[in-house]
C-alpha cells in the first residue's frame, strides 16, 4: 500500500518591505514584494500528484487574492505556529505526521521544485525515514520525514550555509542516513535574479 504523504508550503505573505529584503537594493520594496508573490504563485501551482492533502502555512494575513488562489487550487491555508523557524518547522512536521505516514516540507524560494522533484522525494520516502533537497548556499530546500526528528529544529543557525551540514552531522549520530535529492538553488539575492530567466521568468532589476 502506498503511503499517505502530506505537502507542507511555508511561506510569507507577500507585504512590501518584510520579504526578500535582501532583494530591495536591486528591486525596491515593491519589486521585491512582487517577486515573493510570483514565487508564491508558482509553488502554488504544483500538481498535487502523490500527496494526499496539501498546506500552506502562512506567516502573516493572506490577501484576498492569494487565499482565493490557494482554495482554488487546493490547498488548505493555515497560520503558521508562533516560535523561531525551527520551532514552527518542527510543530508542522509534528503535526502532519499525526495525520499522514510522511511530510513533506518545502518554502516558495525555490523555484526549480517541479512535480518530479516533489515525485522523487515521495519515492524516496518509501524506503527512508528522512529525504533531503539541498540547496546550493549550504541549507535545503525540502526536507521529507517519515517520523519526528526533534534534533533537527532546535538550536539551527537558520539562514546560514551551516544548516545543510549541521543537519546531516544530527542524523549521521542517531544512525540515520537520509536520502539526498538534487541540489538545487533558491532566490534570496540580487544575483540569483538572472538564474530566474533560464526558467522563463523575467524580473525587471
Amino acid at each position: 500500500m502506498s503511503l499517505s504523504i502530506s505537502l507542507h508550503l511555508l511561506a510569507r505573505a507577500p507585504v512590501a518591505g518584510q520579504v526578500k529584503t535582501r532583494l530591495i537594493p536591486a528591486l525596491g520594496a515593491q519589486g521585491a514584494c512582487d517577486v515573493q508573490q510570483m514565487l508564491l504563485m508558482r509553488a502554488l501551482q504544483l500538481p498535487a500528484t502523490g500527496f494526499s492533502e496539501r498546506f500552506l502555512w502562512l506567516d502573516g494575513l493572506p490577501t484576498a487574492r492569494l487565499q482565493a488562489s490557494a482554495e482554488a487550487l487546493g490547498w488548505t491555508l493555515v497560520e503558521q505556529p508562533a516560535g523561531d523557524l525551527g520551532e514552527r518547522m518542527r510543530l508542522i512536521a509534528t503535526l502532519g505526521l499525526a495525520e499522514s505516514d510522511g511530510v513533506v516540507l518545502i518554502g516558495n524560494d525555490c523555484p526549480a521544485i517541479d512535480s518530479g522533484y516533489l515525485q522523487a522525494a515521495c519515492a524516496a520516502l518509501d524506503d527512508h525515514s528522512v529525504v533531503i533537497g539541498p540547496a546550493e548556499d549550504g541549507g535545503y530546500v525540502l526536507l521529507g520525514l517519515r517520523k519526528k526528528e526533534v534534533n533537527l529544529f532546535a538550536d539551527m543557525p537558520w539562514g546560514t550555509d551551516q544548516v545543510l551540514a549541521l543537519t546531516l552531522q544530527r542524523l549521521s549520530q542517531q544512525g540515520c542516513k537520509p536520502a539526498l535529492l538534487t541540489t538545487l538553488w533558491d532566490v534570496d539575492r540580487p544575483e540569483d535574479l538572472g538564474r530566474l530567466a533560464a526558467l522563463g521568468i523575467q524580473i525587471d532589476a
